[in-house]
């Protein structure tokens, strides 16, 4: 007896299928103007770390210090 192993959908689609919700995030990284680069860093971080948040406490802490600097 075979069994049928479903196809995956090519990276492609699924890339398309998330472009909405990725021009979302974009808009919103751009609405933190100067603490946009902090938040991309601390994303990339929370990647490495398997999204360990202890292990990314000076990113956190650097992007809330530039949120606070903003709101002033």
């Amino acid at each position: 007896m075979e069994q049928k192993v479903p196809q995956s959908e090519p990276q492609s689609q699924k890339a398309s299928l998330h472009q909405s919700d990725a021009d979302d995030d974009d808009e919103n990284v751009k609405q933190l103007n100067e603490c946009s680069s902090l938040y991309l860093s601390l994303q990339d971080c929370l990647i490495k770390s398997n999204r360990n948040w202890k292990s990314c406490q000076m990113e956190v802490q650097a992007l809330k210090a530039c949120n606070e600097r903003r709101k002033k």
